[in-house]
């Protein structure tokens, strides 16, 4: 299916990560890639990047297969999965979507 705007996505993204272990997973990922961020900034090495990439996509990758037990929205919709993800860890942190 085609999106025309994030707003129209952003309901089938949350649809996708129904599963609580599964959402869990996403906010933790995310905590990592902002940790490694900083560490890439703070130690001036781009290779903490690489380690980023790796824990973000790795833990989401886990609750897909394993929990939700479907295919990642990134591989359809790389641009809007990768906001959906901070919107939704925005969204968690805000306590509008339950952790």
């Amino acid at each position: 299916m085609r999106y025309s705007s994030f707003r129209e996505f952003y309901p089938f993204y949350l649809g996708e990560h129904a599963n609580r272990t599964s959402r869990r997973l996403h906010f933790i990922g995310s905590c990592g890639v902002l940790v490694l961020l900083a560490m890439a900034i703070v130690r001036g090495n781009a290779w903490w990047l690489l380690g980023a990439l790796a824990c973000g996509y790795g833990f989401a990758w886990v609750g897909h297969f394993f929990f939700e037990k479907n295919r990642p929205a990134t591989f359809r919709h790389p641009f809007y999965s990768f906001a959906g993800d901070w919107v939704m860890f925005l969204d968690i942190l805000r306590g509008r979507i339950k952790f």
